[in-house]
C-alpha cells in the first residue's frame, strides 16, 4: 500500500489531506435527505440567505395610542422601531385673580368694583366740599353735605392752626339715684374722659367710640350753646340730648345706681387744666383747674338702653 494512497486510512500530510492543522472535524450525524427545493436546492443547504431584514408586518403603535392629539414619528432600523413625541409647547402661565373666574363671577366682580369706585369717588367729592370755602354748590346743598359728612366723617384743623389746644379738658358726671328702698342719693364725679384715656393707653387698635364720641359730643355741646349754657341754635336741644345719653349709657355701664337702683337725674362738668410750658419757656400760665358746671338733666325713658336703641 502506498504511504500517499488514497484508500489507506493515515492521515495524509501533517494532519490529514487538505488540513493545515488543528483539531479533525466530527461526522456530520446522519439524516434524511429530503427531495430538492423547486429551486435546486437541498434541505441540507440551510435556509436561503436573505440581503436585507424582513419588513414589519404592520405600523407599530406610539407609546400612548389613546392621545390622538400626539403627533409621533416612527422610525425603523434593523427591524426595530421607536416612538419619538415631539417636545411640548410653550409653558401657559395660570391664571389668577379676577381672569380665573367664570364669566359670569368676573361680571358680578366688574359691578361691584364700579360701585365701591362710586362710592370712593363721591366720599372724596363731600369731604372737598365740607372743607373747602363756601361756594355755590355748598350753599344749594349744603344739608347733603352735612348728613353724609356728620359725624363720622368730620374734619377740623386744629392740629395745624395758628393756635392749636394747649388744655386737657376732662368730661365728667354724677348722677342722682333712687335706691331700692326709695332713698335717694348722689354719686361722685365720674372721669368719662379718665376711662377712654385708661382705654385707649397702650391699645394699637383702638375703638373710634373710645377715642372721639364724648370728645366729639362735648365739642357740638360747647358750639352750640352760649357762655351761659343757653341753646344758641336750632342745633341745642338735639347735641343735649346727644350728651345725655353717652353719660347715662355710660353710668349703666359703670353701675351706678347699684343693684335694683334707678338714675333720676345727671349733671355734666367739663374739668379744663392748662397744658404746662416746656422747663426752657418762660411763659406763666395757672395750674388751676376750671370747671363748667351745666344743670341737672331728668332722664327719661328714652335715654335707657331701650330707648337708645
Amino acid at each position: 500500500m502506498d504511504a500517499y494512497g488514497t484508500d489507506s486510512d493515515a492521515r495524509q500530510g501533517l494532519d490529514g489531506p487538505g488540513r493545515s492543522g488543528g483539531a479533525p472535524e466530527p461526522d456530520a450525524p446522519p439524516g434524511p435527505v429530503g427531495p430538492p427545493e423547486p429551486d435546486g436546492s437541498s434541505a441540507l443547504d440551510g435556509p436561503p440567505a436573505q440581503d436585507s431584514p424582513p419588513e414589519p408586518a404592520g405600523p407599530y403603535p406610539l407609546d400612548d395610542p389613546q392621545d390622538a392629539s400626539t403627533d409621533a414619528a416612527v422610525l425603523e432600523s434593523g427591524g426595530l422601531a421607536f416612538s419619538v413625541t415631539p417636545a411640548p409647547g410653550p409653558y401657559a402661565e395660570p391664571r389668577t385673580g379676577v381672569a380665573a373666574l367664570s364669566p359670569r363671577y368676573q361680571i358680578g366682580a366688574a359691578l361691584a368694583l364700579a360701585v365701591v369706585a362710586v362710592l370712593v369717588c363721591v366720599h372724596v367729592g363731600m369731604v372737598f366740599l365740607h372743607v373747602a370755602p363756601s361756594n355755590t354748590l355748598t350753599k344749594a346743598h349744603g344739608k347733603a353735605i352735612d348728613d353724609w359728612i356728620y359725624p363720622e366723617f368730620e374734619q377740623n384743623w386744629k392740629l395745624f392752626a395758628p393756635n392749636p389746644l394747649q388744655q386737657n379738658i376732662a368730661v365728667q358726671v354724677r348722677a342722682e339715684v333712687q335706691e331700692k328702698n326709695g332713698d335717694v342719693r348722689t354719686t361722685g364725679w365720674y372721669d368719662l374722659s379718665a376711662e377712654d384715656g385708661q382705654a385707649i393707653h397702650g391699645n394699637l387698635l383702638p375703638s373710634h367710640t373710645e377715642q372721639n364720641e364724648l370728645r366729639r359730643a362735648w365739642d357740638f355741646f360747647v358750639s352750640t350753646h352760649d357762655g351761659n349754657n343757653r341753646p344758641a341754635g336750632l342745633r341745642g336741644a338735639l347735641s343735649e340730648t346727644y350728651l345725655r345719653r353717652i353719660v347715662v349709657l355710660r353710668l349703666r355701664r359703670d353701675d351706678a345706681a347699684g343693684k335694683g337702683g334707678a338714675i333720676d337725674q345727671v349733671q355734666v362738668r367739663s374739668r379744663t387744666t392748662n397744658v404746662p410750658p416746656p422747663k426752657w419757656s418762660t411763659e406763666k400760665i395757672s395750674d388751676k383747674p376750671m370747671d363748667r358746671v351745666l344743670p341737672w338733666w331728668p332722664v327719661t325713658a328714652a335715654d335707657t338702653d331701650g330707648g337708645a336703641r
